[in-house]
């Protein structure tokens, strides 16, 4: 196991932020690197939340670097920008991010591994690449990062609120503002370990979605344009429940007699804005509404109660 001192040459609040900038990792691996005992000063362990002052000294134990067993599958995806720092893929509903428990195969980082020369390392060896995730049955953008330098950028636009992720969704009801915005913390369902919910503020983390209404449909649906200022597990699907309006399709949050014949919620991440990690560029991408969405909108639009 590789050992590293690092030197505090101001003084520094947090000690997680210390480590993300001296190691050049994320904060959240920081974090985890340091809640896992790996960091300490005067032979102490560290908290990441611990105060450093001028002249402190860092132990830091990297641990070994996990060997790389996920399979590259030819897998279709839809590249719809690459460079040598990044790529935009528009993902189809259905498609898991990446691998979870006892799931190594058939995800886009299985796609990703084969069809890209290059990942970023930094989220560890099951999440080459990703920097931001949208759910298996919600399509649309995500930029994947293809170096470390590039993964970097990227986390730090997303913390800073500076990359913009806008959704569109059809929700159940009419919703009556034509915008808004929904603050509440989210954690795991107090019942249901498999579900999101709003909690209290001790057992959650703050979550906060802009909102705007597109088009008002007289059968009871919305369609809603979302901008995240957080990116929480489920967090658009869990606040749409909290508004009391649910996704149409939506198999964990929304309501259990559907009227359409869908395999997931209409949510379709349909525009992304970044900047470019090398060139400083404002980039932005978009990506039209899969055809199972619009297929319902037509029918909406025909005034039809039912398909």
């Amino acid at each position: 196991m590789e050992r590293r001192s690092i030197t505090v040459q101001e003084p520094c609040s947090r000690a997680d932020v210390f480590v993300s900038e001296q190691l050049q990792i994320t904060r959240s691996a920081a974090k985890k690197l340091i809640e896992s005992g790996c960091v300490t000063l005067k032979g102490k362990v560290v908290k990441a939340a611990n105060s450093l002052s001028l002249g402190d000294v860092l132990e830091v134990e990297m641990p070994e670097p996990q060997v790389l067993d996920l399979t590259p599958q030819d897998i279709p995806i839809d590249i719809i920008y690459e460079d040598d720092d990044v790529a935009v893929i528009n993902k189809p509903q259905g498609l898991t991010v990446h691998a979870g428990s006892g799931n190594l195969t058939g995800t886009l980082v299985n796609a990703l591994l084969y069809r890209l020369k290059s990942l970023s390392t930094i989220n560890g060896v099951v999440r080459p690449g990703i920097v931001h995730r949208i759910d298996k049955d919600t399509s649309g953008l995500l930029v994947v990062a293809k170096n470390d330098r590039a993964h970097l950028s990227l986390s730090e636009q997303i913390a800073k609120k500076t990359c913009c992720r806008e959704y569109l969704a059809l929700c159940e009801g009419i919703v009556k503002e034509d915008k808004g915005r929904i603050e509440t913390y989210i954690g795991r369902h107090p019942t249901d370990r498999v579900k999101m919910a709003v909690v209290s503020k001790e057992k959650g983390r703050y979550a906060a979605t802009n909102f705007e209404v597109e088009k008002r449909y007289r059968q009871g649906y919305t369609l809603i344009r979302f901008r995240l200022e957080t990116g929480r597990t489920h967090q658009i699907r869990v606040h749409c429940k909290y508004m009391g309006h649910p996704i149409v399709g939506d198999p964990v949050y929304g309501i259990k007699k559907q009227k359409f014949h869908l395999n997931g919620q209409l949510l379709h991440a349909c525009r992304l804005t970044f900047v470019h990690p090398s060139t400083h560029e404002t980039m932005v991408f978009e990506a039209p509404l899969p055809s199972y969405f619009t297929d319902v909108l037509q029918v909406l639009e025909r005034g039809q109660a039912d398909c």
